[in-house]
């Protein structure tokens, strides 16, 4: 027996006499936020615990003096439609706003004068001629080149991603097999590709590959225009989203530890932090492969090595700030130099004199650990020669940020080692980006992964899901 407030709480909202279900999830990243709001939504009790003092897994900003930086520059596209669901869940679309067409200005080091600019770039048309005439307009290949690679991108829009014999194919092969020459590797496929795959080409799963390129280019005429923050991401992945998760009763743990997770014998879970045991219906472990193999109990999957057998890839980012205006574009790619992609931070990072730019170096395994001084004497001279406002800049501030396991890498036959949201042990589900979403390690596989598990929950605690984002009827 009772009094009248326990019973109260061991009542649902939905409905007298339904019992309250709980859920935790391990993890404040993206994949994280987006299972808790999404079990929450559905009126099931949220814990959500996250061992950093904030919110955001890898997509987050610090203080740094006057500035507040990103600790690297993240970009989405329109076709990235679960992450602008998620940017609509916490009220953050006008904050990281699309461009209206794609427009990308490639500058090219080693072009003579009247040349270096190029762009790569949308129309208003039917796929694929949306992008006919910036094919053909790009000066960065020759007339040949250009024809190759149109012959190509119709060969890959025939690719069915469902096939899973891509998976076991690299990339720079395929290229290579469809005539793509070393010089159009660089100056088309690789430069979408290393931003959004984290891998150059002959790295690079043939699955994931097409995925990115028939879903970004080939799918529909907008699906490529691209998408970043005008404030600082913690605005939007911390701010915005514990506000978002306050308001629909999630109760959110920051700097908790969870030390281990095991099953009850009437089919509850029993999560564990320090001080503190709680005893919940479902479990979501939203963390990255390696901690989630070590809190994974025996027999959840059927093979949990092959969690470690997922590789990493780092980002090097590299941020300069000048004593004036250097750069007249919110960003640019670059060709002929180290440089990859430049982008202006100054607005967003609150600078109020000069300009500041960060530099975003994917697949940068020979740099990661490379000594501040050398990424310095290194970058400074190759900004000069991409930007002539430099010569003569005053730099104020030169720092770099490292994230050695940045992404999952995408390297040829990882989709057979990507588990999906359920394990074999009813209550716990597992999401993040490198959990089988078809995505490669973006923002947009990490919500996806979120609402797939959350999806996977609620179906096992009866509860409804007609409120979770459709991804087949967005696309």
């Amino acid at each position: 027996m009772t009094d009248g407030t326990q019973s109260e709480e061991l009542l649902d909202t939905d409905g007298p006499g339904r019992p309250v279900r709980e859920a935790v999830v391990v993890g404040g990243g993206l994949a994280g936020i987006t299972a808790a709001l999404s079990l929450a939504d559905a009126g099931v009790r949220v814990t959500l615990l996250e061992g950093r003092p904030r919110l955001g897994g890898l997509a987050f900003s610090f203080r740094r003096g006057d500035l507040t930086v990103d600790n690297g520059q993240h970009v989405y596209l329109r076709c990235c439609t679960a992450y602008r669901w998620f940017l609509d869940r916490v009220e953050g679309t006008a904050l990281a706003p699309l461009q209206d067409r794609l427009d990308v200005p490639v500058l090219d080091a080693l072009a003579r004068p009247g040349r270096r600019l190029g762009r790569l770039r949308r129309d208003a048309l039917p796929v694929p001629l949306h992008l006919g005439r910036g094919l053909a307009t790009y000066p960065h290949l020759s007339f040949a080149e250009r024809a190759k690679v149109g012959r190509a991108a119709l060969a890959l829009k025939a690719l069915d991603l469902a096939d899973p014999a891509l998976d076991t194919q690299d990339f720079g092969s395929w290229l290579a097999a469809h005539g793509q020459s070393a010089r159009a590797v660089e100056a088309l496929w690789d430069l979408v590709g290393v931003a959004t795959l984290n891998a150059v080409a002959q790295d690079a799963s043939l699955g994931l590959a097409a995925m990115v390129f028939k879903t970004g280019l080939l799918s529909d005429p907008g699906a490529a225009d691209i998408g970043w923050a005008r404030v600082p991401l913690g605005d939007l992945h911390d701010g915005l989203a514990r506000k978002a998760l306050d308001s629909a009763g999630v109760r959110t743990s920051l700097r908790t530890r969870v030390t281990s997770i095991s099953p009850h014998e009437d089919g509850r879970w029993a999560v564990r932090v320090p001080g503190e045991t709680l005893d919940v219906d479902a479990v979501v472990l939203a963390v990255p492969q390696r901690e989630a193999h070590d809190l994974l109990p025996a027999g959840a999957l059927d093979h949990p090595g092959r969690l470690l057998e997922i590789g990493t890839a780092p980002i090097l980012n590299i941020h300069v700030v000048y004593d004036r205006k250097v750069l007249g574009k919110p960003f640019f790619a670059a060709l002929g130099t180290p440089v990859q992609w430049v982008f202006d931070r100054t607005g967003a990072s609150g600078l109020g004199e000069g300009q500041y730019l960060a530099l975003s170096q994917s697949a940068a395994r020979d740099e990661i650990d490379a000594p501040v001084s050398d990424l310095r004497e290194r970058y400074l001279p190759e900004l000069e020669r991409l930007l002539p406002a430099t010569r003569g800049a005053g730099v104020r501030d030169f720092f770099v940020t490292r994230e050695r396991t940045a992404t999952f890498a995408p390297t040829p036959g990882v989709g057979r080692l990507r588990p999906g949201a359920r394990t074999k042990a009813p209550g716990l589900y597992l999401a993040g980006a490198w959990t089988a979403t078809g995505w490669p390690a973006t923002m947009e596989s990490a919500v996806r992964s979120g609402i797939s598990a959350a999806d996977a929950a609620l179906g096992a605690l009866g509860r409804p899901r007609d409120h979770l984002f459709d991804f087949e009827e967005a696309a």
